[in-house]
């Protein structure tokens, strides 16, 4: 069993962390890592930096410019990934824009994926029929699992089709815009999580965009599998004197 599905298997309320590789500094994504397996963080959400991020909101976009100013490329990650199944236990995802990857090349990069022990990529902007078209195949056969998003405009019929042919879990955006924290779940988000736990789907659900602390962790948590921080992470990691210390008490305080 991959370490995605054994981790669902066995926990509840999962604290998903996202940040950005190379951020603050070149050196620090896999320490940034093993700091967050032992503060109690349960998956990682690896992100890589891209010249043109569209969907992220500035705290995202400023840590992925840094990112690449050090010199972070999908290359040098994947060589500060070489040894990390030696010290970390936990999923590993990476996130990131389907161009990095069509430039590494798609099937390079499932096997290089493989190779290191990352478990499943999320990327967002890769057309979902051209995945199963062109690509579904070869991320199965180096057993890498793709992890699609949901909003809350997405209909009822494409849930079910991605639930379909996810072998992860589902990605659930709180709401159709940019990510950054947020305070509180409108009413529309509610009846949203509503709707798509009344699909009875296969795969278990994480929340993303907007959580931030211990009160939107456990609210998200009613309605999913658990919950993704990235913003106000980022954010900390950005401002850290103390990275070790103050990751350590971030995820302690969100998990209460």
């Amino acid at each position: 069993m991959n370490r995605i599905k054994q981790l669902f298997q066995d926990k509840k309320d999962i604290l998903s962390i996202y940040y950005t590789a190379g951020y603050p500094k070149l050196d620090d994504t896999v320490p940034i890592l093993e700091t967050l397996e032992s503060a109690g963080a349960d998956l990682v959400e690896l992100g890589i930096p891209f010249s043109d991020p569209l969907a992220d909101g500035p705290t995202i976009q400023k840590s992925g410019e840094t990112a690449l100013k050090n010199g972070m490329s999908l290359k040098v990650l994947f060589e500060q990934l070489a040894d990390v199944r030696n010290k970390v236990k936990m999923p590993i995802i990476l996130m990131g824009y389907i161009n990095t990857v069509y430039r590494y090349g798609i099937e390079a990069f499932a096997k290089k994926c493989n190779e290191v022990g990352v478990d499943g990529v999320i990327l967002p902007d890769l057309p979902f029929q051209e995945y199963l078209d062109e690509y579904k195949e070869t991320f199965e056969k180096y057993g890498v699992s793709n992890i699609f998003l949901i909003t809350p405009q997405t209909p009822d019929s494409r849930i079910k089709l991605i639930d379909e042919n996810t072998n992860g879990f589902i990605y659930m955006v709180s709401s159709a815009a940019v990510t950054g924290a947020k305070k509180g779940l409108s009413d529309q988000q509610l009846a949203y999580f509503d709707r798509v736990n009344k699909l009875n789907l296969s795969n278990p659900a994480l929340i993303g965009f907007g959580i931030s602390d211990n009160e939107s962790f456990k609210q998200t948590c009613k309605y999913a599998d658990g919950a993704i921080i990235g913003s106000a992470f980022v954010k900390l990691l950005g401002n850290a004197k103390d990275i070790k210390g103050e990751v350590k008490s971030f995820i302690q305080e969100v998990k209460g």
